[in-house]
Order: structure tokens, then C-alpha cells, then sequence
């Protein structure tokens, strides 16, 4: 009998953690007992009940797992540490809010059971209010633009992967991880599913605007040279164009207009070189000090105790 494991990242999940743990049950339930289940849930550092509520839970069910992390990680180091301590030959990533909904996971078993390695959740929709779905949007197109990553669309948390791929994904051991790039590098055979999304059962979305653009903008530092090679166009055209007003400016003063040059138009040159020179300096700063931060090769994530998991 093959085993599923739900790898579940939960940061201040307190008022969906029981309903998400009781729909999840009730949704292998209807499978019949085709499947053994395990839940690996990673707290990135909560502070209210929702490690305490899942170790109440774990107490009476060997079967529902918990990672804490000491601090604050970030969903994507989460993420990896599920993966890690996983057992199940298949494995399905989702988030605790009910977004995703339970009952869908037998379809996703049924996708990946026809072969393939992955199996990716699209949206029909999403639910959300309409700031959010437009911030959404921007997030995504921003990815596709700056990056080249081939992302489905409308792609959602909630997917399937096998113990194959998750083997090949655990080898990706940067520090500045792009969880959803990883997942399109490993490649293998994929798929989507559309899910019809529910409105979250309670709270409000931590992944706000600021988080999606940050997210963005290290996808495109981990998974692209644009910056880099932007950079290098803009230099060339800099100096084409400054060569050419260099040129026009002579023509005038020789042959049209008699002015006197001064003082403020090369401070303000001064000036505006500089502020260049700084930018481009910066996007390779940033470059460096990820490079400095891969090459140190600290732990990927400190974990300060474990529930129904051995070592």
C-alpha cells in the first residue's frame, strides 16, 4: 500500500489548523483506505496555538508530524524541510487555509497514478479579493517577463509530486531558493489539473505584495543574467548617447549658437553619472553577496524540535 505525505508549511494557522486536519481525513476516507497518509506540517516560527494545537492532535495520531523551526525561515526553506522528512511515495504540497480544497486530492492521486512525476494545481479562479488578484497578477507577470520561466498558469500551491522527484528535487542545495523554479529545473514528466478554488476559512494571507515582490526579484537573481546583461545595454547606450550630444553640442557651439557652457549642466552630468554608476554597481553587489551566502554553505534550515518524526 503506498503512503501519501501531506507536506503542509503553517505559520499563524491557528483558526483553520483543526478544520484542515479534519477535512484531510475525511477526504482519504472516501479513498476507501487505498492509501496510508501521513501530515508533515513545518511551523516557520509562529508564535500563537498553532504548534500547540497540532501537537495535540499529533498526540493522539502517530501519523501527524511536526518540524518547528527556531525562527522565521520563509515558506520556501519550509518546504524543503517537508520534502526531507517525508516518507510517502507521493507527496502533496499544499497550504493549511482551505483554499485548495481537500477533496481534490483524490483526483490528483488519479493524475499521477497515469505516470507522471508531477502533477501541478491550476485555478480556475482565483478567490480572492480584487487587490489581490491584481497584485497576483503583476507578481506573475514580473516572474515570466524577467526570468523566462515557464510556469503554468494560474498555478497554485497545491500539487503532486513522487518520491522520484522529490529524491532530484532535495539535490538543489542553494541557499536562495525559488521553490517554484527548482520545481520547473527538475523538470520530468509533468501535468496540470484545474482546481476550483474556495474562498480561506479563516485569517487573511500573509503572502502580501511586499513578500510576492520580494519573492520575484530573487526569483530573478536566481534563475537569470537580465539585471546583469541589462546592466551592459544601458552602459552602451549611455555612452552612444553621450558620445552623440558630445557631437552636437560641438556642431552648435562651431556653427549655430554662441553660449558659454557652464558650470551647472556638468554637476548635474556629474550627478546623474554617479547615480548610474551606483545602480549598476548595486545589481552586482547583489549578485556577489549571493554568491557569498552559497559559498559559506551554512544548514539550510534550523529546526528546534521534532513530533512523531525520528532522525
Amino acid at each position: 500500500m503506498k503512503t501519501i505525505s501531506l507536506v503542509v508549511p503553517v505559520f499563524y494557522e491557528e483558526d483553520c489548523i483543526l478544520q484542515f486536519i479534519k477535512e484531510v481525513k475525511e477526504a482519504f476516507a472516501k479513498l476507501n483506505h487505498q492509501y496510508k497518509y501521513e501530515f508533515v506540517f513545518i511551523d516557520d516560527g509562529s508564535r500563537d496555538k498553532t504548534t500547540e494545537l497540532i501537537k495535540g492532535e499529533a498526540a493522539k495520531d502517530p501519523q501527524i508530524k511536526l518540524i518547528e523551526f527556531s525562527y522565521n525561515h520563509g515558506k520556501q526553506w519550509a518546504v524543503t524541510a517537508g520534502i526531507k522528512y517525508a516518507t510517502g511515495d507521493y507527496m502533496i504540497y499544499m497550504d493549511p487555509d482551505l483554499q485548495d480544497p481537500p477533496e481534490e486530492i483524490h483526483r490528483f492521486i488519479e493524475e499521477i497514478e497515469k505516470g507522471f512525476d508531477l502533477v501541478f494545481g491550476i485555478r480556475k479562479e482565483k478567490k480572492d479579493n480584487v487587490v489581490n488578484v491584481l497584485f497576483s497578477k503583476i507578481f506573475w507577470w514580473v516572474l515570466e517577463k524577467f526570468t523566462g520561466l515557464k510556469l503554468p498558469k494560474g498555478i497554485a500551491v497545491m500539487r503532486i509530486f513522487n518520491r522520484k522527484f522529490a529524491d532530484k528535487f532535495l539535490t538543489y542545495p542553494e541557499q536562495n531558493r525559488f521553490i517554484e523554479g527548482i520545481f520547473m529545473h527538475v523538470g520530468l514528466k509533468q501535468t496540470t489539473i484545474e482546481i476550483q478554488q474556495r474562498d480561506r476559512f479563516a485569517g487573511v494571507s500573509k503572502f502580501n505584495f511586499r513578500r510576492k515582490m520580494k519573492l520575484a526579484f530573487d526569483a530573478i537573481f536566481d534563475f537569470s543574467e537580465l539585471p546583469l546583461k541589462m546592466a551592459v545595454k544601458f552602459g552602451f547606450y549611455l555612452m552612444f548617447l553621450s558620445i552623440l550630444a558630445l557631437l552636437t553640442i560641438v556642431v552648435l557651439r562651431l556653427f549655430f549658437i554662441k553660449f558659454q557652457i557652464g558650470w551647472p549642466s556638468i554637476i548635474i552630468t556629474i550627478i546623474g553619472a554617479t547615480g548610474i554608476l551606483l545602480y549598476f554597481i548595486g545589481v552586482l553587489a547583489i549578485y556577489i553577496g549571493r554568491i557569498y551566502k552559497e559559498v559559506k554553505a551554512r544548514p539550510l534550515f534550523s529546526i528546534k524540535e521534532l513530533t512523531n518524526i525520528n532522525e
